[in-house]
């Protein structure tokens, strides 16, 4: 049977400096990343299915990869609020946690959404990504008829009308959740295109890497010349 010291173990044998660097020109901190690839923790995943309090003790240890492997493990249904809220707070300086990691278990639970909308509200930037992360997997995997499109419409003003004075991180997610309402949602598409219109390009700092920010009106463009996506499956990757 898998244990922690087992799975950290085998995580160092596969790091690399290569993907450890590129790792950290994308957020992670450098003291707390080995440099393993997301390949390779995909392999671990598989050794280590559905052991739940294995995948919270990784995620307790602090360091990027096991982190990133809890997300691929944990089921967030079988996490209380306050487990997911921990998360969600643990993710400091960690971009690639909280935008990814912590929504994708946040969407298993039935508080994805009140949780969303609290994170969204936070004054702490990784909070508030995720929070803006979380209703961006809402509104891919969820039924138009299952989603609160008032709620989300005032969202989307709520956009226009904060992104300029929002953290660095913040905006990016508000602008990610921009393109995924007008992707996803169809009945909500012009509001989208016009909130995409009123934010024009979004300035943010993107690191050391040559990642750019994607202008949500050109997206949506797309979108309304040939027609919304259609639901995800899950947000994991």
């Amino acid at each position: 049977m898998p244990t922690l010291t087992s799975v950290m173990t085998d995580l160092k044998s596969k790091s690399s400096e290569k993907t450890r660097a590129m790792y950290i020109k994308h957020g992670a901190p450098a003291a707390h990343t080995l440099g393993v690839s997301a390949a390779d923790q995909k392999l671990i995943a598989k050794t280590i299915k559905k052991q739940q309090a294995l995948a919270c003790e990784l995620y307790g240890t602090g360091k990027f990869e096991a982190m990133y492997l809890a997300g691929m493990v944990a089921d967030g249904k079988q996490l209380t609020k306050k487990q997911l809220q921990q998360w969600a707070d643990a993710t400091a300086n960690m971009p690639m946690i909280s935008e990814y990691t912590v929504p994708w278990v946040a969407l298993d639970s039935p508080l994805a959404r009140e949780l969303a909308m609290e994170w969204i509200a936070s004054k702490k930037e990784h909070v508030a990504s995720a929070g803006w992360s979380t209703y961006c997997g809402l509104v891919a995997t969820l039924p138009d008829e299952a989603l609160d499109l008032a709620e989300i419409a005032g969202l989307l003003k709520t956009v226009v009308a904060r992104i300029d004075a929002a953290p660095n991180r913040v905006r990016y997610t508000m602008n990610g959740f921009v393109m995924a309402v007008g992707t996803y949602v169809a009945p909500l598409l012009k509001q989208a295109m016009a909130a995409a219109k009123q934010i024009g390009k979004v300035s943010v700092n993107m690191g050391e890497t040559a990642c750019k920010v994607r202008l949500a009106s050109e997206v949506l463009a797309q979108i309304e010349a040939g027609g919304h996506a259609a639901k995800r499956k899950t947000m994991r990757c």
